[in-house]
């Protein structure tokens, strides 16, 4: 039996889905998204596509990689900011499916953390770090942008 959050919301029940999925197989099976709308450089809006049939609305930030803050506590950091952004609008701008790999629950609920293969098959948070638009990130509190 799968684990609900009952709020009388078919949205937080798939969510809880997701997140039972998650515990189980996240760090061993790949989940199909589609892309909806980009937050910011390393954060998207996406469908995941569940073995069920149905469709969980989720955010997932990219594993492994800490891009600049759009609120940025710099006009440098915030122009990086929005450099990013614009990236992953092109490397995965609305309706592309992806891969989503080595699932993990985020701090935040309705977030999720996972790597991001592309339709091409490289790694979304890769792809940014080589262009310079992100760092690598395992985790702790992050290096400022204003240096």
């Amino acid at each position: 039996m799968v684990p609900t959050v009952d709020v009388g919301s078919y949205k937080m029940k798939t969510f809880g889905t997701l997140i039972y999925l998650i515990g189980f197989m996240g760090a061993v099976c790949a989940m199909p998204a589609t892309v909806d709308y980009v937050y910011d450089g390393d954060t998207f809006a996406a469908a995941a596509h569940v073995d069920d049939g149905t469709d969980v609305d989720v955010r997932v930030r990219l594993i492994n990689v800490d891009t600049p803050e759009m609120n940025g506590q710099c006009e440098a950091e915030t122009k990086r900011a929005n450099a990013a952004r614009e990236r992953l609008m092109q490397l995965v701008p609305r309706g592309t499916v992806v891969e989503l790999k080595n699932i993990k629950d985020d701090k935040y609920v309705g977030r999720i953390d996972a790597n991001v293969i592309l339709p091409d098959g490289r790694d979304a948070g890769r792809v940014l770090i080589n262009e310079k638009h992100g760092r690598p990130y395992s985790g702790g509190k992050r290096a400022g942008w204003c240096n």
